[in-house]
């Protein structure tokens, strides 16, 4: 499985692919969950040409949704979650608890579909980032709370336009 690093308004962002060119995996510098570089095999910045500009169109405010091949790996339940995530509007956010119940489940599930949406291996493209406490406030993010205000605040910028 190769891996690029790219350069991004939010720091390097390291793309994995899986050996069908899938994207499998989108992580931040520092972030959790994070698996070792050393899993992934050998660096090459010329794979996922796509992913790469769709980000780059994305952070230029000329992208909304993305449209580049998926690995998602993970158990039922998390796939579960992170089809979800793909269906949370641009410029929008939905609560870890209307992410429980729109999947069926009761508002008690909030708290499991909180730890599926931490383990998303692929951030900004299925985003986890839309995704806020009851009250509205910025609740935990593997790419800390910062990068999540700063993808959120672009894409309410680019919304309001």
């Amino acid at each position: 499985m190769p891996y690029a690093v790219i350069d991004s308004p939010i720091g390097e962002l390291t793309l994995v692919a899986s050996a069908d060119g899938e994207l499998m995996g989108l992580y931040m510098e520092q972030q959790r969950h994070l698996p070792a570089l050393e899993t992934f095999g050998v660096r090459d910045d010329s794979v996922l040409p796509e992913v790469v500009q769709q980000l780059k169109e994305y952070f230029a405010g000329e992208r909304t949704s993305f449209d580049v091949p998926l690995k998602l790996v993970g158990t039922p339940f998390q796939q579960e979650v992170w089809t979800a995530l793909k269906s949370i509007p641009y410029g929008e956010t939905t609560t870890y608890g209307e992410l429980a119940v729109g999947l069926g489940k009761s508002l008690a599930a909030s708290r499991a579909v909180g730890l599926a949406n931490g383990k998303n291996p692929i951030s900004i493209i299925v985003p986890c980032h839309r995704v806020v406490g009851s009250t509205g406030s910025l609740t935990g993010y593997g790419g800390g709370l910062e990068r999540k205000q700063h993808l959120l605040d672009h894409e309410r910028a680019d919304a309001l336009f």
